[in-house]
């Protein structure tokens, strides 16, 4: 058998160390290429964190700027207010604000064409900015209140001369008034003899009356709006289920309301008198030229003092006058025999002066004079009706209520002006107007 021999001990010591040497290599490859891995991600975040702080620092140049804007805005405005009135002090110190603020504004804009932007630390100046950014706005609340504060004290001025103007144009009206009150305000009566009256002259003096009748409910109307008043409620409470296409027709109710009570027992004589025609047409004259509360105070228990203390009692309801007034007192004054000297009593009794003059100028006539209202859900008579609204009067349009009566004076009729509304006649109203066919037709201007 063939023996086995063994290599050299030199050939085995040169294969130990070329096998070592292999080993160390790739253990040095394998830290060399962990070390090159550990700093690319060393740098990866780096470079994120460097990108991180570079968009922090622009956010914090931005709100920076956007703070000095503000501020220069607020600085400027307020240089702007001080102008009206002029305040030097305030203008001067706006205007070194305005001219700070601008630097500051030009020394951003250098910093970032030059790309130095770095805001450290970034959260302070965004603090600072935002403190910045509020208090321009609190100065621009400052100015805007001090420009309403300036605007309200020209708005007072402007309302106080206006009052002093109504206040001249109201003086103006009185006086106007007294001038219609007095003799001129029918001068045709002046030189007139009994013999000439005619019906143009009642019907003259009617629509005078009516005009007071106008003025008297458009004041009653405000002062029930005044203590709030439900008006629909009262309304309805006159004229029951009537509609009104517009609110102004609803004045109309109210005025229904004040004629029927005023014209009550129209024609009704007194005192012995007044079966005179002449003592009646004298005192219409009397009347004309005199006011209400003079003809009141001159004889506070003449016919015309009873006449209007009855009617006043009559149309104002004890607790309306409460409620308008919070008190009695304009009763308790009738009730001595005096007279209250208010706004709405003033109207009251001019338009009662109104009415008894009307009353006296019908007394005086030779022929019968008699008052007439239309009911509700009579059909609409062109020869004793005129319709209050005016326009053409549609079919199945009935009469609601009469705002106005109308008058017969011998055989001439002046028309009664009454509201037409789409109604439901009862039974018991389907009667036909008592009137003569052969009538002549008056319509009140």
């Amino acid at each position: 058998m063939a023996s086995t021999t063994s290599p050299p001990p030199q050939s085995r010591t040169k294969l130990s160390k070329t096998i070592h040497s292999i080993i160390t290599f790739k253990n040095q490859t394998k830290a060399t290429n962990c070390l090159h891995l550990h700093n690319n991600k060393l740098n990866s975040s780096n470079n994120h964190f460097n990108k991180q702080l570079a968009n922090s620092s622009m956010y914090a140049f931005v709100a920076k700027l956007f703070a000095t804007v503000s501020s220069l805005k607020a600085a400027y405005a307020e240089l702007q207010t001080a102008q009206f009135p002029y305040d030097g002090e305030t203008v001067k110190r706006s205007d070194l604000e305005v001219v700070d603020e601008l630097k500051t504004i030009s020394d951003l804009k250098r910093c970032f064409m030059k790309k130095q932007i770095d805001s450290s630390p970034v959260h302070i100046t965004l603090l600072l900015s935002e403190i910045k950014e509020q208090q321009s706005l609190m100065k621009m609340y400052q100015i805007t209140i001090r420009k309403l504060e300036v605007q309200v004290k020209s708005k007072d001025l402007e309302i106080d001369s206006l009052q002093k103007l109504l206040t001249e144009a109201n003086s103006t009206n009185d006086l106007i008034e007294t001038k219609l009150n007095s003799s001129s305000c029918f001068p045709r009566f002046d030189g007139m003899n009994l013999s000439d009256l005619n019906l143009t002259n009642f019907v003259s003096v009617l629509n005078y009356a009516l005009r007071s009748v106008h003025d008297f409910v458009k004041l009653l109307i405000c002062e029930m709006r005044s203590v709030n008043w439900n008006i629909d409620a009262a309304v309805n409470a006159i004229v029951p289920d009537v509609f009104f296409p517009k609110s102004s027709y609803k004045c109309f109710a109210f005025e229904s309301f004040v004629t029927r009570e005023i014209f009550e027992q129209f024609v009704t004589r007194f005192d012995e008198d007044e079966s005179d025609r002449f003592y009646n047409f004298n005192e219409f004259k009397k009347m004309k030229s005199l006011g209400a509360m003079n003809l009141l105070n001159e004889n506070v228990r003449s016919s015309f003092a009873k006449f209007t203390r009855a009617k006043y009692m009559r149309l104002v309801h004890p607790k309306m006058e409460m409620s308008l007034f919070g008190n009695l007192r304009h009763r308790k004054t009738l009730n001595s025999w005096r007279f209250p000297v208010t706004g709405l009593f003033g109207a009251f009794a001019e338009m009662a002066r109104r009415v008894w003059m009307l009353r006296c100028l019908a007394l005086s006539f030779d022929e019968e004079v008699s008052v007439f209202r239309v009911r509700k859900g009579e059909r609409f008579s062109n020869v004793y009706m005129e319709n209050v609204v005016g326009g053409e009067i549609s079919e199945g349009l009935l009469v609601a209520f009469t705002v106005v009566p109308g008058f017969k004076i011998g055989k001439t009729v002046v028309q009664s002006q009454v509201y037409l509304s789409s109604v439901e006649v009862d039974s018991r109203q389907k009667e036909t107007l008592s009137l003569a066919k052969n009538v002549k037709m008056t319509r009140p201007m």
